[in-house]
């Protein structure tokens, strides 16, 4: 009898431990990419679910010919001394932040780039719904209505 309790409690620890909104994300790359190009650039996040967490994460947007924002070292340079950040600085900071507490809501806007923050708080959202469907499909997220 014991062992029967015993092995119903580990059962139960399993089971809490893992459920729960990280639990139900299937394992993959999931994309999700603002649906048009916003001053050229087009935002996208690519997360990498395992064992039902987010293990990696890249957050970067690209110009129509495929070139990376983070990698304009110009842009990056007009960028620094007007906002006090530059896309190579706020993209980590925002993936780091996202490994960390697992969720793009608690994930606080950087400024000079909140705009992005924006973005990226939608497009996480967006990829952690189609990781909970387990749908492969990069999916389109329309950007905020102007006010």
């Amino acid at each position: 009898m014991k062992k029967y309790i015993i092995l119903l409690l580990m059962a139960g620890v399993l089971c809490f431990s893992g459920c729960g909104s990280k639990g139900t994300m299937k394992e993959g790359f999931y994309t999700a990419e603002m649906a048009d190009y916003s001053h050229g650039w087009k935002e996208y996040v690519c997360i990498m679910v395992k064992n039902g967490s987010i293990m990696s994460a890249e957050f970067n947007a690209k110009d129509p010919n495929g070139y990376i924002k983070a990698w304009d070292n110009a842009y990056m340079g007009q960028m620094l001394p007007e906002a006090g950040t530059y896309p190579n600085e706020y993209t980590r900071y925002y993936t780091a932040k996202l490994i960390e507490k697992q969720d793009a809501s608690g994930v606080d806007a950087l400024s000079g780039a909140s705009h992005s923050g924006s973005n990226f708080n939608r497009l996480v959202a967006a990829a952690i719904r189609q990781a909970e469907k387990g749908d492969h499909n990069t999916v389109q997220v329309e950007p905020e209505p102007e006010e």
